[in-house]
């Protein structure tokens, strides 16, 4: 499997992800990451269905992303993970899967969260999570379109004090 991008983004498949980010990563399938959306089968439904016709989508947990990343029917795949938060992306980089950027395009606002850019909102676990990211050399690209300029997300939490 060939990953054309990795994206954090809690709205998951949307406008901007079906039309832009699709072409920018020239991919021909989306793979919603998340257990929870996995074990959701309305949710699964509707996000297979605004996919644009040109892609495929699928929505599978963290544990089947492994067991496909793994098979060699397809290694050929051009793919975009599209996970809601941190966490996942981190558990699915600890089960072995290479990840050298994540684009981190929205996570909405909650109570407790700070903001650190006009698209992403955080707590200081989620901040936490981005930091043993980038001690692993991870690029942590934050940009909400293809259109904005690259922001780092530790020059963002720094200046957050977070």
């Amino acid at each position: 499997m060939i990953i054309g991008l990795a994206r954090i983004d809690d709205r998951l498949i949307h406008g901007q992800v079906a039309t832009v980010w699709v072409k920018y990563a020239n991919v021909s399938r989306i793979i919603v990451v998340n257990d929870e959306v996995a074990n959701d089968e309305v949710r699964k439904t509707l996000l297979k269905q605004v996919a644009p016709p040109s892609v495929k989508a699928s929505v599978v947990s963290i544990d089947k992303l492994i067991r496909v990343y793994n098979n060699p029917k397809y290694e050929n795949d051009r793919v975009m993970l599209l996970f809601t938060n941190p966490f996942d992306v981190e558990r699915v980089i600890q089960k072995g899967i290479p990840l050298a950027s994540i684009n981190i395009g929205g996570i909405s606002y909650k109570e407790g969260k700070v903001k650190v850019n006009k698209s992403n909102f955080l707590n200081k676990e989620e901040a936490n999570c981005f930091r043993r990211l980038a001690e692993k050399n991870i690029e942590l690209d934050v940009r909400g379109v293809v259109s904005d300029p690259k922001e780092d997300m530790m020059k963002l939490l720094d200046k957050q004090n977070l």
